[in-house]
């Protein structure tokens, strides 16, 4: 038969077509044997049938015909190494199977036990295809031992996903109202300035405390005209309920189950909580459980989420909060220590490390909303909310002027702006805030960098 296209030009188009990337491992008499290949595809749900295709030139195909069964091992982002050590990649490499955590499955192949997901087959037919053979196999048990994201292999390279990016982000400002009551500015002013921010549809918290209730009608007061009470402890006059008339109540930050109840009986839509990466999410239950029968839902912002060494503990952390009912959660990036100071390389947060972290906890929290609060150390943070975006964070903690040592609203809404990133408001509105902040604050430095995390 003549060929209409010759093998080169067939082998390029072929290299366009994006793919996962699996090892199809076997075993039996000869022992346990594996290679790397794309070539696998579902057939059939009812019932459940897969298919790879296997070169009849090579050792696996004698055995796969002779074994009768094969596990397919879809590989995550991070088993590059793994992937080339099957497709035969490093030749001085005698057992593939030392790398790597393998068990046997229902058929006796080798299922990987951190694979990104795996199926354990009987083959049923083998059909001739050209020099292959397609083999197809009755799916015996199949498993997904963790969310994370596929290894990939185009253009005889490999990869992974790169999230576009989005065509809006939302922004919440979680510093600026507690840094004007830490720091004594002028009540009235403080309010009228949140309530700007608010109205432009940039949500505000504010921290539990510092605005009044009115028990015998449960809403947050318009404190105009009056004076709120101080917090015990508090360091300065408390911010100003005028700000929640405009254009409602506010989102609160709360540090207590009892905090959250008398924030839920006054009417408050949301309340945020911060707490450990424990990978138990214990202290959001308690405050989910106080606000149960109110209309108000929790966020739970994760402390120090990005400090190396604590990812697995994350994903734990965002597992138990998804289930335990949580509306929305903020990974919160830790100050640096004393160490960090002029030593990039001592930062929490990088973009690398932030990307491999997003990659997992996106999945993990399988749709539900993933914020993000970043800092500005030696200017990565516009860098991380850039990789942010394209590791699909739709939502951004920051503070005006930098307020709470977070990334300055206004800087993060110009990058948006620049990237073609639409926002709650355009890049020239923030600065007429920051003017009055600075005018609040008569001419002091604002207050980037310097505030405690919640």
């Amino acid at each position: 038969m003549t060929t209409a296209v010759d093998g080169s030009t067939f082998r390029q188009v072929l290299a366009r077509w994006p793919s996962g990337v699996g090892i199809v491992t076997t075993a039996g008499a000869a022992g346990r044997h594996g290679m790397t290949a794309s070539s696998f595809s579902s057939v059939s749900l009812d019932p459940p049938l897969v298919l790879v295709c296997v070169d009849r030139r090579l050792r696996s195909h004698e055995l796969l015909d002779r074994n009768g069964v094969f596990a397919v091992n879809v590989l995550g982002r991070d088993h590059i190494g793994l992937g080339r050590r099957f497709a035969g990649m490093e030749p001085e490499v005698t057992d593939r199977f030392a790398e790597g955590d393998w068990l046997p499955g229902a058929t006796g192949s080798p299922v990987l036990t951190d694979a990104a997901a795996w199926v354990d087959c009987r083959v049923r037919n083998g059909y001739p295809g050209g020099d292959h053979t397609i083999f197809v196999g009755d799916v015996v048990a199949a498993c997904v031992p963790r969310i994370t994201s596929p290894l990939l292999f185009h253009s005889r390279a490999w990869g992974q996903l790169a999230d576009p990016l989005p065509q809006s982000v939302g922004i919440t400002d979680t510093g600026l109202a507690r840094t004007l009551h830490e720091q004594g500015a002028p009540p009235r002013r403080g309010a009228r300035l949140v309530a700007t921010v608010r109205a432009a549809g940039i949500p505000v918290v504010v921290p539990h405390g510092t605005l009044r209730t009115t028990r015998s009608a449960p809403r947050w007061s318009d404190a105009a005209g009056t004076e709120p009470r101080t917090p015990a402890g508090g360091p300065g006059a408390p911010v100003y309920a005028t700000a929640l008339t405009a254009p409602g109540p506010p989102a609160v930050h709360v540090r207590s189950a009892a905090q959250a109840a008398e924030a839920a009986e006054a009417g408050c839509p949301r309340v945020e909580v911060t707490v450990p990466a424990d990978g138990t999410g214990t202290a959001a239950r308690a405050v989910i459980r106080a606000v149960a029968g109110s209309a108000t839902t929790v966020v739970a912002r994760v402390r120090d989420a990005m400090a190396p060494g604590v990812a697995r503990t994350v994903l734990h952390t965002v597992a138990a909060l998804k289930a335990a009912g949580c509306a929305e959660i903020s990974l919160v990036e830790a100050r640096p220590g004393p160490g960090a100071a002029g030593a990039p390389g001592a930062l929490d947060g990088s973009p690398l490390h932030l990307r491999a972290l997003l990659q997992d906890v996106v999945p993990e929290a399988d749709g539900l909303p993933v914020r993000l609060a970043l800092r500005d150390h030696h200017g990565l943070g516009l860098v991380n909310a850039l990789t942010a975006m394209k590791s699909g964070v739709r939502h951004f903690e920051a503070g005006l002027g930098g307020c709470g040592g977070l990334l300055p609203t206004e800087r993060l809404v110009l990058l948006c702006s620049r990237m073609g990133v639409s926002t709650p408001v355009g890049p020239e509105v923030p600065r007429s805030w920051v003017n009055e902040l600075e005018r609040m604050r008569y001419g002091r430095p604002l207050p980037a960098r310097v505030a405690p995390d919640q």
